[in-house]
C-alpha cells in the first residue's frame, strides 16, 4: 500500500522541504530574545503551502526551548465580530496552572479577553518576562478590524520585551489596512518576511510523497505545482478514485467552499467543469437553471424611452412580468440606448451580457481567492488546477454529468469546435445517441494526430454506447480499426493487439472465413495487427497473422495483398531473415507495377532497397532505391501521409549505402509531414535515421538533439526494441559529443543493451553492437570481444548486418590489439577489408584500412600505418562521413610521426583535429589534443620530450627554472597535487628520476632549437 491509503498516515508524513524557513524561523527567535532581532515574522504563501504547519513544528521547537507558545487562529471563534478574535484564541492555550504561575500572561489574557483598549494590551506585552513569549497568529488576512489594529500598533511600537509575533496570512486575501500595516513596518525594519515557495520533486518524494512509484510522484507534483496540500489531496483522490472526499487533505480544500451560497457554489462547479473556457457569459449560461438568472441578451430601450409601447409589453412585443427588467447582452446592430449594464466580473467596467446576481458571485469567488480571473477578466477559473480536479470528483455523478451536457450546449450555442465540445459530450452522454456519436467520431479525426490517447477513448465511449445490431456491426468495425490505430499511436500498443485480434476473430465465421463484406475491414486488421506485433517484438505471431491472411482464398484485392507483402518483408528484415521473402517481395513488385499502383510500388521498392542494403548487395539496392526516391519525389505530402514508413526504409537505405545527402532530405521531408499527420512511429525512426546521417556527416550537437527527441517519441509508444535502439544511437553520439572517456557514455550504452533483453531483431542487435563502441578498449577489451561475438556469433560476426560488419570488424580488430592478440587481429582486419571491397561502400571500405592500419602500426610499420590511415579518410571523404574522415586523420598523425616525416604528422593532424572541432566532436578534440605530435630536436631528445603534453612540456620548464611544485601550481593557478601527477607522468615518459635530470633535459632541449632556428 502506498503512504495515501491512510489520510491520517499522510498528515503525519516527515517534514521535508522546510528545513531552511524552519531554521531562520528559529534563528530570530533566539535573536529576538537578545533584542536583536525584528519584532514580527510575516509568513505569506499560496493556501495548502505550509505556513499552518511551519508555525506548529516552530512551535514545538521554541517550547523545547523554554519560551511560552500560544497559537491563534482568525476566523475560529464560534462567534463573528469577536474583538481581538486570534488573540484571544491564542490566549485560550493558557491552562489554569498557568494563570497561576504566569500572572503577567494572565492579566493580559484577560484584556485580550474584556475587549480592553490597544494601548493596554499593547503595554501588558511590553511587560513579558524572559524567557519570552511567541505568538503564532494564523489565517491572519481573516481577522477582525481589532486585531489589525493592534498589529499594527504593535508594528509601529515594538515592544522591548522578549516577544516574537509570527504572523502568516495569504496575499491576496489581506486586506488593505492590514497590507498597509505590514508594508510600512517592512520598510522600517520591524518585520521579516518569509515567502513560502513550492516543494521541489525531490522534497515531495520526501515529504507528502513518501512511498510513491517516482513516476507517480512525478505526476503528482506536476499536478500539484509542488503544493503539499494539493499533492497529498490528488494523491488520497486518485488513490480512492470515485469514493467520497473523507477526512484529510480533500475534505481541507473543500471546506473553503461550505461558506458559499448556491449561486457561487454553482459557478465555481461550472468553472471547474468548464476549464479554459470558463468565461463570464458561458459560466452564466450553464448555471442560469441554478441562480434563475437569464443570460438571453436584454432588449435595448426605443429612443425616449417605453413611450408608445403598450404596458406590460418587452422591446420584441412579448409581455414582460411587472416589477422586473431584462438583463442581459445587447443583440449587435438594433441601435437605440441599453438598459443600464451589469457590473463587471472584476473591477467597474460593465459587462452587459452577464446578469448581475453571477457578476456579484464572481466578484465574491475573486475576492475570497477562490476564483482567479486571467485575461483582464475574460476568463475564470479555481485558484489552483488541481481544484477544479477535486471538486469534479466529489461532486455526484449525476450533478457531474448535468454540468458537462450543460457546457456542451452553451459552448455549441457559442459556436464552439467539435473537439472542445466532446469532453463535454463524452461525460454527458448515457444513451445512444446517433448525433452525438458523429460529434465525438468527427472530434476523434481531429485530434489523433496531436492527442490519439484522448481520440483513443472517445471512439471507445461512442463503442460502448453503440447498440449491438446487425445494423450497426460495419460501423462498429471501422471504429473499431480507428481505435485500434490511435491507441497504437498513443503508446498503447498492447491495447491496441488485443483489440485487433477481437476484430480479427469477429471476421471469421463459424466455418473459418468471413462473408465478402468483412474481407476488406479483416485485411485492415490484420495488417495494423501485424505491425503492432513487430512493434513488440512478436515476430513470430507477426509472420503467422500474415502468412495466414495472403493464403485466405479468395485472397485479397491487389492493393491490399501488396500492402500485406511489405509488412510481412517487414518483419522478415526486423528479424534478420530478409532473404526468406526476397522472391515473393518481387513478385509483388512485379504485380503493382502491372496494376500502375505507384503507392504500392514506392512501398515495395522501398522495402526491397533496406532489404537489399541490409544484406550487403549493394548494386541491387542502389538501383532500388534511386527508383524508390522517383516515385516518391513525386508525391504529394498528402499522399505520403499513408504511407509513412514508406520514407522510413527510403532514409535507411540510403544511409546504408552512404548516399547522406539524400537521406537526410527524405527523413527531413519525412520528419515534417509525420509531425503533421501524427505518425509516431514513423517519427521516431526518422529522427533515428536522421541523427545518425548527422552524425556521420559532421554535425554531432543537432545529432544528439535528434536522438534526445527520437529517445522520447520511443519512450511514449513502447516496445523494448525501438526503445532500446534509440538509447543505443543517442550512446553512440554521445561517445562523440563527449569529452574522451566519459562514463556517462558506457552507461548509457549500457542501459541500451539491458533494455533490449534477450530479443534478437535487428534493432536488439545493434544495440548491443553499439555497445562495444562506447566500451574503451584500453579497460575492458575483452568486454568488447564480448560483447561482439555474442551479438556477431562467431569470429567473423557472420549474424551482424552485412553492411556494417567491416565497421564491426575493426572494433573487433582493437579489441583483439589491445588485448595482445596480434594474429586474431590480422585475420579480423583481413576479413574486413575483404568484405568491404564486395560492398563497394566508401565509409565501409574506410573502417576495414582503419583496421588494417592498426594492425601494421602493431607491427612496427609506421609508414605503412599511416597511409593505410591516410587512404581511410580520403574513402571517408569521398562520402561526406566528417567524422571518419577526423578519425583516419588522426590516427595517422603520430604513425607519419613514428616515421620521421614531421611535416606529414602536422599536417594531418591540424586537418583533423579542424574536422572535429568543426563537427563539435569532443572526444575527438580531446584525442587530438592528447596525440598532438612535436617536431623532433637535433640533438635527440626532442624525441624524449615530444611524447609530453602541452601542459607537460610547461611544467617541465618551470621546474627547470628552479620553481617548487607549490610555485608552479601558483603560477598556473593550479592545485599543488595536479602538479604533482603532472611531473610523475613527465619523469615516467622521459625516463629521467630527478628535477635536476630533468632540468638538464629541458636545456639541451632548448639549445638544440636555438641551434635549429640559426641553421
Amino acid at each position: 500500500m502506498d503512504t495515501f491509503a491512510d489520510p491520517g498516515r499522510a498528515d503525519r508524513a516527515p517534514f521535508a522541504g522546510r528545513e531552511r524557513e524552519l531554521a531562520r524561523l528559529d534563528a530570530l527567535s533566539r535573536a529576538r530574545a537578545d533584542g536583536r532581532a525584528p519584532a514580527a515574522v510575516d509568513v505569506t504563501g499560496e493556501p495548502g503551502i505550509g505556513k499552518t504547519r511551519l508555525l506548529t513544528e516552530f512551535a514545538v521547537r521554541a517550547r523545547r526551548r523554554g519560551a511560552t507558545v500560544l497559537h491563534g487562529r482568525a476566523g475560529s471563534a464560534p462567534v463573528d465580530g469577536t474583538p481581538y478574535q486570534p488573540f484571544v484564541d491564542a490566549f485560550a492555550d493558557l491552562d489554569p496552572h498557568d494563570h497561576a504561575t504566569a500572572p503577567d500572561l494572565a492579566g493580559l489574557a484577560e484584556l485580550v479577553e474584556h475587549a480592553a483598549p490597544v494601548r493596554r494590551i499593547a503595554t501588558a506585552l511590553g511587560r513579558v518576562p524572559a524567557p519570552g513569549l511567541v505568538l503564532l497568529l494564523d489565517d491572519l488576512h481573516g481577522a477582525d478590524a481589532s486585531s489589525v489594529a493592534l498589529v499594527d500598533h504593535l508594528l509601529r511600537h515594538p515592544p522591548r520585551a522578549p516577544l516574537l509575533l509570527v504572523l502568516a496570512r495569504r496575499e491576496r486575501q489581506t486586506p488593505p489596512a492590514l497590507a498597509s500595516a505590514l508594508a510600512r513596518a517592512d520598510d522600517a525594519g520591524t518585520l521579516t518576511r518569509l515567502v513560502l515557495g513550492p516543494l521541489t520533486p525531490e522534497e515531495c518524494a520526501q515529504g507528502p510523497g513518501a512511498g510513491l512509484p517516482p513516476e507517480q510522484a512525478r505526476d503528482l507534483h506536476a499536478a500539484s505545482g509542488g503544493n503539499p496540500l494539493y499533492y497529498r489531496a490528488l494523491a488520497l483522490a486518485r488513490t480512492h478514485r470515485g469514493g467520497p472526499p473523507g477526512p484529510g487533505p480533500t475534505a481541507a480544500l473543500l471546506d473553503e467552499l461550505a461558506p458559499l451560497g448556491p449561486t457561487e457554489r454553482s459557478l465555481v462547479e461550472a468553472m471547474a467543469v468548464l476549464g479554459p473556457r470558463a468565461t463570464p457569459e458561458l459560466l452564466a449560461t450553464v448555471t442560469r437553471e441554478d441562480t434563475g438568472a437569464d443570460p438571453r441578451p436584454a432588449p435595448w430601450r426605443r429612443p425616449g424611452g417605453d413611450a408608445g409601447r403598450p404596458a406590460g409589453e418587452g422591446t420584441d412585443g412579448e409581455p414582460r412580468p411587472a416589477g422586473r427588467e431584462a438583463a442581459g447582452p445587447v443583440p449587435a446592430g438594433l441601435g437605440g440606448a441599453p438598459y443600464p449594464s451589469v457590473p463587471a466580473v472584476v473591477g467597474a467596467a460593465p459587462c452587459p451580457s452577464v446578469p448581475a446576481v453571477v457578476g456579484v458571485a464572481l466578484r465574491e469567488l475573486v475576492r475570497r481567492d477562490l476564483v482567479r480571473a486571467e485575461h483582464d477578466g475574460r476568463v475564470l477559473a479555481p485558484r489552483h488546477p488541481a481544484l477544479s480536479e477535486l471538486l469534479l470528483g466529489a461532486l455526484d455523478p449525476w450533478r457531474r454529468r448535468e454540468l458537462h451536457r450543460r457546457a456542451a450546449a452553451a459552448l455549441a450555442a457559442a459556436g464552439a469546435s467539435v473537439t472542445e465540445r466532446a469532453p463535454h459530450l463524452v461525460r454527458a452522454v448515457t444513451v445512444w445517441d446517433p448525433a452525438t456519436a458523429a460529434e465525438l467520431v468527427e472530434a476523434a479525426e481531429r485530434i489523433t494526430a496531436a492527442d490519439p490517447s484522448r481520440a483513443a477513448d472517445w471512439l471507445g465511449a461512442v463503442l460502448d454506447l453503440l447498440p449491438d445490431a446487425p445494423e450497426h456491426h460495419g460501423t462498429r468495425r471501422e471504429l473499431t480499426l480507428r481505435r485500434a490505430g490511435a491507441l497504437g499511436s498513443a503508446g498503447r500498443v498492447a491495447e491496441s493487439r488485443d483489440l485487433l485480434h477481437h476484430l480479427i476473430d469477429d471476421g471469421h465465421g463459424e466455418g473459418g472465413e468471413g462473408g465478402a463484406e468483412d474481407a476488406e475491414p479483416r485485411t485492415s486488421a490484420v495488417l495494423l495487427c501485424a505491425f503492432m506485433e513487430r512493434h513488440l517484438g512478436r515476430y513470430p505471431e507477426a509472420d503467422a497473422l500474415l502468412r495466414r491472411e495472403l493464403a485466405r482464398i479468395p485472397g485479397p484485392r491487389p492493393d491490399l495483398r501488396a500492402r500485406l507483402v511489405v509488412e510481412w518483408g517487414c518483419r522478415a528484415l526486423f528479424a534478420a531473415r530478409y532473404p526468406e521473402v526476397r522472391h515473393v517481395v518481387a513478385e509483388t513488385l512485379d504485380a503493382t507495377r502491372r496494376h500502375h499502383d505507384d503507392a504500392g510500388t514506392a512501398e515495395v521498392l522501398t522495402l526491397t532497397a533496406l532489404g537489399e542494403a541490409y544484406e550487403g548487395e549493394t548494386a541491387a539496392a542502389r538501383a532500388h532505391a534511386a527508383e524508390a526516391a522517383a516515385l516518391t519525389d513525386s508525391f504529394t505530402d498528402g499522399r505520403l501521409a499513408d504511407h509513412p514508413e514508406s520514407l522510413v526504409r527510403l532514409g535507411w537505405s540510403e544511409a546504408f549505402l552512404e548516399r547522406y545527402g539524400a537521406a537526410e532530405r527524405h527523413a527531413t521531408r519525412g520528419i515534417a509531414m509525420a509531425r503533421r499527420a501524427g505518425r509516431p512511429f514513423a517519427l521516431s525512426q526518422l529522427l533515428l535515421c536522421s541523427a545518425y546521417v548527422h552524425l556521420l556527416t559532421g554535425r554531432v550537437g543537432t545529432a544528439l538533439g535528434q536522438a534526445e527527441e527520437a529517445l522520447a517519441v520511443a519512450r511514449a509508444l513502447g516496445g523494448a526494441e525501438l526503445v532500446g535502439f534509440s538509447r543505443a544511437i543517442r550512446a553512440t553520439v554521445l561517445l562523440h559529443a563527449r569529452p574522451l572517456g566519459d562514463p556517462e557514455v558506457t552507461a548509457a550504452a549500457e542501459e541500451a543493451a539491458a533494455t533490449v533483453g534477450t530479443a534478437e531483431g535487428w534493432w536488439a542487435t545493434q544495440a548491443r553492437c553499439m555497445l562495444a563502441h562506447t566500451v574503451p578498449l584500453d579497460q575492458d577489451p575483452h568486454r568488447v570481444r564480448e560483447v561482439l561475438l555474442r551479438a556477431g556469433g562467431d569470429r567473423d560476426l557472420s549474424r551482424l548486418q552485412p553492411s556494417l560488419r567491416p565497421g564491426y570488424l575493426e572494433v573487433l580488430t582493437g579489441a583483439a590489439l589491445a588485448a595482445g592478440d596480434l594474429p586474431e587481429a590480422e585475420r579480423a582486419a583481413r576479413r574486413a577489408l575483404a568484405e568491404a571491397e564486395s560492398l563497394g561502400l566508401p565509409v565501409q571500405r574506410g573502417a576495414a584500412r582503419r583496421a588494417w592500419g592498426r594492425v601494421l602500426a602493431r607491427r612496427g610499420e609506421p609508414a605503412a600505418a599511416a597511409r593505410a590511415f591516410t587512404e581511410a579518410a580520403a574513402d571517408s571523404a569521398r562520402s561526406g562521413a566528417v567524422l571518419r574522415e577526423a578519425q583516419g586523420l588522426l590516427l595517422a598523425a603520430p604513425q607519419f610521426q613514428a616515421s620521421g616525416d614531421a611535416e606529414q604528422a602536422a599536417g594531418s593532424w591540424r586537418a583533423g583535429r579542424r574536422l572535429a572541432v568543426g563537427a563539435d566532436a569532443r572526444m575527438l578534440v580531446d584525442l587530438a589534443d592528447r596525440i598532438r605530435p612535436v617536431p623532433p630536436r637535433g640533438d635527440g631528445t626532442g624525441g624524449r620530450l615530444a611524447v609530453l603534453t602541452p601542459r607537460e612540456r610547461e611544467i617541465s620548464a618551470l621546474v627547470a627554472e628552479g620553481l617548487t611544485n607549490q610555485a608552479v601550481a601558483d603560477r598556473l593557478c593550479l592545485s599543488p597535487r595536479t602538479v604533482e601527477s603532472h611531473v610523475a607522468r613527465v619523469y615516467r615518459k622521459t625516463g629521467v628520476e630527478t628535477r635536476a635530470g630533468l632540468a638538464s633535459l629541458v636545456v639541451r632541449d632548448e639549445r638544440a632549437a636555438g641551434q635549429s632556428l640559426r641553421g
